[in-house]
């Protein structure tokens, strides 16, 4: 069920809507939120170089781990990789810009061999020195998309390893108001970005699912209770279970407004993360699906015995005989017999009902009591009020 968010990223964005957008959320309690954000990185960047997405390019924005570590990622599953300063921006060696400020001061000797280290910085010609600077963040990111994709309506996508090093430095309204720039920026195909929910306020985690389009929360498979806290042994086990495998809770919102809750387990292995579907016995129940309400929307063994009892309207009809409905055509003599009950008139009238010899139509004829009474009219009795 994974293969449907590698899927939705991979496709991109119609026409005049906004990008798909992926918000992955782990925990203390389970957190496995870098392999099943590598694990999309790698899927949505094999695509890109086989030419299967939408998309032409990806910007990695770096927050948790130095861009030659995804250098390293890409490059042990056979992806070509082109130059650092194209296609990632580095927030992870100096994200405050406390190294350029040492460089140009009185400590330039004691950092110069740290500033050239190959591997975090002298590689990377795109250092961003002031990750609290959201609006000049989402600037460069689109420069290096345009530069990747080139001139015209290509597009390419976003990747951010970690939002909650972004909510560090900046507030929940310029982190919403970036992703919500790169959602409906003309040339961005898809977004997604890490955040380790349980650092932050829960009106922070309602904020980025409004904004995301799928939902990937992942959940342990051993949650230690109190029994498993008092043996050593037990908990020790689960807190192995946790570091090792997990549970995927994925929400995709349709186009259409349905929300569509699947879940699903996986293995985080040595050779990267292997999907397991959920087993008949931990499927979520039916019960679990039907909306939260204050009453019961099944029905027991007894109530539908005593609903099959139940006479409808139209089977006090005919006495236990089949049921002749009469429909307007053919004699009325072929009709039931109680299909045309006896008029019932008011007292100071009468009235006979004759019917033709021949089973024709029959008729009814009126006669008035005395000469006061008046006479049927379409003229309105009140027309000449004024009101």
């Amino acid at each position: 069920m994974a293969d449907l968010v590698c899927r939705g990223l991979r496709d991109g964005v119609l026409e005049g809507e906004y990008a798909p957008a992926l918000l992955i959320k782990d925990t203390l309690q389970i957190s496995l939120g870098v392999h099943v954000f590598n694990h999309f990185l790698l899927s949505l960047s094999s695509n890109i170089s086989s030419g299967k997405a939408q998309s032409r390019g990806l910007v990695v924005v770096a927050f948790a781990c130095p861009p030659c570590f995804y250098v390293d990622l890409l490059r042990s599953r056979g992806i070509g990789v082109a130059s650092l300063s194209n296609w990632i921006v580095d927030c992870y060696s100096d994200p405050l810009g406390w190294k350029d400020k040492l460089l140009n001061s009185g400590f330039s000797a004691q950092l110069s061999s740290k500033s050239h280290d190959k591997s975090s910085v002298g590689d990377v010609e795109c250092l961003f020195r002031d990750v609290g600077d959201a609006e000049k963040l989402s600037s460069l990111v689109f420069d290096l998309g345009r530069g990747l994709v080139g001139p015209g309506k290509g597009r390419f996508s976003v990747a951010i390893d970690s939002a909650s090093e972004l909510l560090r430095h900046t507030s929940l309204l310029s982190v919403s108001s970036l992703i919500n720039n790169l959602r409906s920026h003309d040339q961005v195909a898809s977004l997604f970005w890490l955040l380790h929910s349980d650092l932050h306020e829960p009106r922070a985690i309602l904020s980025l699912e409004y904004l995301s389009s799928m939902v990937a929360g992942l959940e342990p498979i051993a949650s230690p209770s109190t029994d498993a806290q008092r043996n050593h042994h037990n908990h020790l086990f689960q807190l192995e279970q946790n570091s090792r495998r997990g549970k995927l809770h994925m929400r995709l919102k349709r186009r259409n407004g349905r929300v569509k809750i699947l879940f699903e387990e996986f293995d985080v292995e040595q050779g990267g993360i292997k999907f397991v579907p959920v087993s008949l016995g931990n499927a979520i129940r039916n019960d679990a699906i039907l909306p939260k309400v204050q009453f019961n929307l099944q029905l027991t063994d007894k109530e539908r015995g005593d609903r099959a009892k139940v006479i409808l309207p139209f089977e006090h009809q005919g006495n236990g005989e089949d049921i002749k409905i009469y429909d307007g055509r053919g004699p009325i003599a072929d009709a039931p017999k109680n299909i045309f009950p006896t008029p019932r008139l008011d007292e100071s009238a009468s009235a006979t009902i004759t019917t033709s010899s021949n089973g024709g139509k029959g008729e009814i004829h009126y006669f008035r009591d005395s000469d006061e009474e008046a006479l049927d009219t379409d003229e309105d009795p009140d027309d000449d009020l004024d009101i």
